[in-house]
């Protein structure tokens, strides 16, 4: 199906205004636009669809100038990227400012930019030669914002790997690799002075792949199933991702922080993989993907943190033909690069109220999270 024909069909479900279906279009959520692919569409027919889907938060891997210009006095929020070749450039104060300079100042504030990411996965990846210039970027970015009265508006932050965690089981006794513990506590101190978020790219799909034998598929998937129970808090996990965002906070308070907000910058399931990549079917990225969006829209916390609210960025917008890697790395996306959907989501058409989500229960703790589930609109479409 053509772009053109699925933006007229969703602004048709747009217009639908009965109770139920308002309460499912009313709330925004945050979606990962990665653009590494030859075949997307440009950034005007991606504006039309994320207008029609309510999606009001974008991270944006880098400063892409077309897609800022084209988003302009669309109150959309961006997270901005700066990439990794360039951090050590950037640690330079002078290059700091000329960045903020070239890429942010020209785009604000008729494009809400409301944070800078530096870096993705410098540690614990194969990104470790930039780990020494990466809290001397984020500082000399957070310089730049201040000296251009930028700062009350936009705050500096990184994506973090999983893969800096030693220890996250049970949830409780979660734990940082002590090689990173240098550069993290240093990080978490930046986030402390400037009141912003700790990032982290969590997904369970690389948990479960790993290790299939003792990990559940539908405790991976926000599928029912007897979940696990942290022996040292006595508290119940039903879902894996909660079980990684409470190690996290573990962690960081190891190191003495606990008034740090953490954010799930990445997460997702791959539609397709390579043979021995278990579980990255469709089915699963199906059921992964519907059921993190049933949940964040009943607005539930942690187990152990319910106080503080989910904010979670889904990979992503489209599938990516150009990401290096494995199978999976390029079938991340929920639609295609022609917008048609790569699967549906869990919709049902009640008769009297358009397209509403099924009811579900779940045993974690509750909090009032704005978060909304009408991505899951899209797609329902199988034009």
């Amino acid at each position: 199906m053509a772009m053109a024909s699925l933006f007229r069909f969703l602004l048709l479900l747009h217009v639908i205004s009965s109770g139920s279906f308002q309460t499912a279009v009313g709330i925004g959520i945050g979606i990962n636009y990665g653009q590494l692919a030859n075949n997307l569409p440009p950034p005007s027919d991606v504006l039309s669809l994320l207008k029609t889907l309510k999606v009001t938060r974008v991270k944006l891997y880098n400063p892409d100038s077309d897609t800022l210009t084209t988003f302009a006095n669309t109150g959309i929020e961006f997270m901005v990227g700066v990439r990794n070749e360039d951090l050590q450039r950037i640690s330079d104060p002078t290059q700091a400012q000329l960045w903020v300079q070239q890429n942010i100042r020209p785009h604000t504030p008729q494009t809400k930019i409301t944070s800078i990411s530096v870096g993705n996965e410098i540690l614990g990846s194969s990104n470790n030669q930039y780990a020494p210039f990466l809290l001397p970027a984020m500082q000399a970015i957070s310089g730049a914002l201040t000296n251009l009265g930028l700062s009350d508006d936009i705050y500096v932050t990184s994506a973090h790997s999983y893969a800096i965690l030693e220890n996250s089981y049970p949830p409780s006794s979660g734990s940082f690799k002590q090689v990173f513990v240098g550069d993290i506590k240093g990080i978490l101190d930046f986030h402390s002075r400037t009141n912003s978020s700790f990032l982290i790219n969590a997904y369970p799909f690389f948990a479960y792949k790993d290790n299939p034998a003792q990990i559940p598929l539908n405790y991976s998937i926000f599928e029912p199933s007897k979940g696990m129970t942290d022996n040292l808090t006595n508290l119940h996990y039903d879902n894996m991702l909660y079980a990684q965002i409470d190690a996290v906070y573990s962690a960081m308070k190891l190191l003495g922080h606990t008034d740090v907000r953490v954010r799930v910058s990445e997460t997702g399931w791959p539609s397709k993989g390579e043979p021995d990549e278990v579980g990255a079917t469709t089915e699963n990225a199906r059921l992964y993907n519907g059921n993190l969006l049933k949940r964040m829209e009943k607005d539930r916390g942690t187990p152990a943190n319910p106080d503080k609210p989910i904010d979670i960025y889904i990979f992503a917008l489209f599938n990516e033909d150009l990401k290096p890697g494995p199978i999976s790395e390029r079938n991340y996306g929920l639609l295609y690069p022609n917008g048609t959907p790569v699967y549906e989501i869990g919709l049902r058409d009640d008769g009297s109220h358009g397209f509403v989500l099924p009811q579900m229960e779940y045993s974690s703790s509750t909090k009032n999270v704005m978060f909304s589930n009408v991505l899951l609109l899209l797609l329902m479409c199988s034009l």
